[in-house]
């Protein structure tokens, strides 16, 4: 392993294990790649068919006004209004047909309900209190990526239309690589969908790191971070908390010992402690930041000589047209510059993993204690355990316009191989900051 990768994945196993809300980074995970099928075969059901446990692989993509459709850890849920609609996905490698079934039950009474596979639509006559396997259709796959399956209620005579736990794929298109999420402990995590990140190599003794962020328009949906500044210690970024909440965030992780504090906050910044997944200290500024502008990050670490750092942050909007002070934590026990710098893009809101993101990464400088700025033009792409285990397979990394993109979600088809290296050019001129008149 390289020396920067070694440092990198030291890194990671603090950085990526912890968050919360916005701060959630998914465990690793000990399954292997599900992408052998004499493996698949072992594991479900024998021959060409498979199981595609619901749980983790179905989204509400439609909810109806006042509906209460969800998705439980092993079923399709409270589905009782016709307006709603369950969306189901997997990922196929192999073109040819795609014969598909689906495990169901109806407490009372009998239902049908309609199914489309890839745009073609199926009605299906459900019934019976106990779950049974019912014929759906077969289609041709013309190309590899997702297979989207949508389900919608027609008619019913009972209190709600089914409650389905999987589908059963066969054909084909199925007699290798096939990809869904089928490991029911971190079905929570396959549902948020696969995070990814870039590693920036930086010299030694770097005390400021700034970078820019361009999100494309309508690729900010709720439950997204677009990390920029990341260090061992914490990180610094922009989420969307809810259709009308967007905030900047900058969170530190307390030490082994000792308890990370604010000693300086910016106006209208909310200073708090985070738990649960990891625990630190937690700043952030409520701003309606705009997709398709460029925002500016810039971080400092300050180490005391007492065994203490001081890390601080400031953020710039075209729309201000100046720097925001967001805060400065003083983390104990603690002598470092910034070193394992990184930049994520991560969805924490398992409900709408089936929405898609993307962010440009651009611009990267380090400038050294002594005031000498470094151009970061090279970063390593990597992904979660997620990805890494094929869980999901909507994610996708690398060079765009002269800068680093990450992009994940949505199901695409065309994903990017993860453990390599992309260099942009460079631009050889540094960012403009007088640090003199920062707030």
């Amino acid at each position: 392993m390289k020396k920067y990768q070694l440092h990198y994945w030291l890194c990671f196993v603090m950085a990526f294990l912890f968050a919360c809300k916005k701060d959630a980074h998914q465990p690793a995970s000990k399954n292997s790649p599900l992408t052998d099928s004499t493996t698949l075969k072992t594991q479900f059901l024998g021959g060409t068919s498979l199981d595609v446990p619901m749980g983790g692989n179905a989204f509400v993509t439609t909810l109806a006004s006042g509906g209460a459709e969800t998705v439980t850890s092993n079923t399709l849920s409270n589905w009782t209004s016709p307006n709603s609609i369950f969306s189901a996905y997997f990922r196929l490698s192999n073109t040819g047909t795609l014969t598909v079934k689906m495990k169901a039950k109806v407490p009372s009474g009998n239902s049908k309900v309609k199914l489309t596979i890839n745009g073609m639509a199926f009605t299906v006559s459900l019934s019976g209190s106990a779950y049974s396997t019912f014929n759906v259709g077969t289609v041709n796959i013309s190309s590899p990526g997702y297979v989207k399956v949508n389900f919608q209620g027609v008619s019913k005579t009972g209190s709600y239309y089914a409650d389905v736990s999987d589908l059963i794929i066969s054909g084909t298109s199925v007699a290798s690589n096939v990809a869904f999420a089928n490991d029911s402990t971190n079905f929570y995590w396959s549902r948020r969908g696969p995070s990814v990140h870039l590693g920036y190599t930086a010299p030694a003794n770097s005390q400021w790191f700034y970078n820019e962020v361009t999100v494309p328009v309508g690729q900010d949906p709720v439950g997204s971070y677009f990390m920029a500044n990341g260090f061992n210690e914490g990180y610094f970024g922009m989420q969307v908390n809810s259709s009308t909440e967007r905030r900047i965030l900058f969170s530190v992780w307390n030490p082994t010992v000792g308890t990370t504090t604010s000693t300086r906050a910016g106006t209208g910044v909310v200073v708090q402690t985070f738990s649960g997944e990891g625990n630190g200290g937690q700043a952030y500024l409520d701003y309606n930041w705009v997709a398709g502008n460029t925002y500016k990050f810039l971080t400092e670490a300050v180490p005391d000589a007492s065994g203490n750092t001081t890390f601080s942050s400031w953020f710039y909007a075209p729309e201000v047209g100046s720097w925001k002070f967001i805060t400065s934590w003083l983390r104990p026990s603690t002598n470092t510059y910034l070193a394992g710098l990184y930049s994520f893009l991560e969805n924490f809101n398992d409900t709408n993993g089936y929405l898609g993101r993307k962010g440009n990464f651009g611009n990267q400088w380090v400038m050294s204690s002594t005031g000498i700025w470094t151009e970061l033009t090279s970063a390593y792409f990597d992904g979660d355990a997620t990805a890494n285990n094929q869980q999901r397979m909507d994610y996708a990394g690398g060079l765009a316009s002269g800068k680093f993109y990450l992009q994940n979600g949505g199901f695409f088809a065309n994903y990017v191989t993860l453990n390599q290296t992309f260099t942009r050019a460079a631009t050889g001129t540094p960012p403009s900051i007088n640090f003199s008149t920062l707030p």
